[in-house]
């Protein structure tokens, strides 16, 4: 026979084989529940009949950085990904606050999951809310009542905020963990000097021009700088009625020093910027009330009974307490008082060597010492989840999880910034200009870097921010 007529003989036969293959992957992602009731599906045809060398089936819930580095540890194995991700976008989380203070736009920061793993064919990605994980039956529920199966599973859903007890705060504090919030804190942020432009009141137009931080981690120091910089310099001489440069910015602080995970050193060097760039810190204060009008606090030092502050400001910003994502209850399994899964040594659950929990999420022991909840290590728990999963199917023994710490950044503002690297601790400009080297080498995507490099340089001369677009304003309450 013909070349040219063998390979048109061939084609319908292997166009029929890859069919095959497709039916049997989506097959193997669907629960057993569905297989075996078509007439949810609308169809009469009988389930097909998984094959005893069916590959084994991987479910990565969440791709943030512990979901997505693990998704690509496993592009070589020899494994059917389900990745499953309330959004379709993976996020860089420590630029979401440049978002939210109109310094950069979503897409610089964010990319479509499919997107990225377009190129890994074993991958398959699945937008939904997992609701609840059945370790026994080794399924997930989600939000519509489908199930999903796994062999092997990775859960890295993340945190949420934490109000210590008042739930009822997050309606006038939001907090700052997705793109959503940064949109709703950009809203708040800008349409405030709006309101105080408006305003024929001194004593209303002074709350509008008040912001207040609550907490003074990382995400707490840069907002506060960022939000002094907006008021003294971007929208300088843009209104007629009101000086933004004289809206106060105020940090509230329940411990003795800002940056607590930082050296003492460093928390001096960043509070003696911070109050160069007018933001006013206030340590040893503790929030005991907040309301649509502002916030109360009292001295966390004193007794409770204490009268404390009153501060009228119209936007208050929440980055003092972070929660492990609820999912984590649903596996019925021991957690810590922040309600993180207690892991064995191979990030693995007790009693279920196939599930492994990583960032966030996790309450992980490296060396003797809590794995910190910073994007490194959700990375390094991703990758070192996967490679266990490979030693399993190898019949090979899991290895412990050891974090390696790279360092810690956090800017301030322009030209301040805090760092240290082991023993060498480093501030001011040589520190921000690390971390911003540093923030543009690990965006996802060339194009991401380029963008994010242009907007930053562009506002570093012109002090201009060009994501000052609010769709909703917020209305006064």
């Amino acid at each position: 026979m013909h070349a040219a007529t063998r390979c048109a003989a061939a084609k319908p036969r292997r166009q029929r084989e890859c069919r095959a293959r497709q039916s049997a992957s989506l097959d193997g992602v669907l629960s057993r529940d569905h297989l075996h009731n078509p007439a949810a599906h609308g169809s009469t045809r009988r389930p097909p009949v998984m094959s005893a060398a069916a590959r084994p089936r991987v479910v990565i819930v969440g791709c943030g950085f512990g979901g997505l580095f693990a998704a690509r540890q496993l592009k070589r194995a020899a494994v059917d990904i389900t990745v499953i991700d309330r959004t379709n976008h993976h996020l860089f989380q420590p630029l979401l606050y440049q978002v939210a203070t109109a310094g950069l736009s979503a897409p610089a920061i964010a990319a479509p999951i499919r997107h990225i793993l377009a190129r890994q064919r074993n991958v398959t990605v699945l937008m939904g809310e997992v609701m609840a994980i059945d370790l026994n039956s080794r399924s997930l529920s989600l939000e519509d009542g489908q199930r999903v199966d796994y062999d092997h599973l990775i859960v890295a859903a993340g945190a949420t905020h934490s109000y210590f007890g008042h739930p009822e705060w997050q309606a006038h504090a939001p907090g700052l963990k997705t793109l959503e919030d940064a949109f709703d804190l950009r809203g708040r942020i800008l349409t405030a000097f709006e309101h105080a432009e408006r305003s024929h009141d001194a004593q209303e137009r002074a709350a509008w021009l008040s912001f207040v931080v609550i907490g003074a981690g990382a995400t707490g120091v840069e907002m506060a700088g960022t939000l002094a910089e907006i008021a003294r310099m971007t929208l300088r001489g843009e209104f007629r009625r009101i000086e933004p440069q004289h809206a106060r910015v105020i940090l509230l602080e329940g411990g003795d020093r800002v940056l607590p995970a930082f050296p003492p050193d460093l928390s001096q060097r960043a509070l003696t910027q911070l109050e160069r760039l007018g933001v006013t810190v206030r340590l040893a204060c503790r929030v005991s009330s907040i309301d649509a009008q502002g916030v109360s606090t009292i001295d966390a030092q004193g007794p409770s009974t204490v009268d404390g502050e009153r501060i009228d400001a119209r936007t208050v910003i929440w980055a003092a307490g972070v929660a492990a994502s609820p999912l984590g209850r649903t596996l019925g399994v021991p957690l810590d008082r922040s309600g993180r899964v207690i892991v064995a040594d191979d990030l693995s659950v007790p009693g279920h060597p196939e599930v492994f929990v990583v960032g966030d999420l996790a309450a992980a022991i490296s060396g003797g010492q809590p794995v910190p909840g910073v994007s490194p290590a959700a990375k390094q728990m991703g990758r070192h989840a996967a490679s266990n999963i490979c030693r399993q199917l190898d019949r090979a023994p899991t290895q412990p999880f050891c974090y390696r710490d790279y360092g810690t950044l956090a800017t301030i503002g322009r030209n301040a910034a805090v760092a240290f690297f082991g023993r060498v601790h480093l501030w001011g400009y040589p520190a921000w200009l690390t971390w911003l080297l540093a923030h543009v080498y690990f965006l996802i995507g060339f194009r991401n870097r380029l963008v994010v490099l242009l907007d930053w340089a562009w506002a570093y001369w012109r002090f201009e921010r060009s994501a000052r677009i609010v769709i909703e304003p917020v209305k006064p309450p």
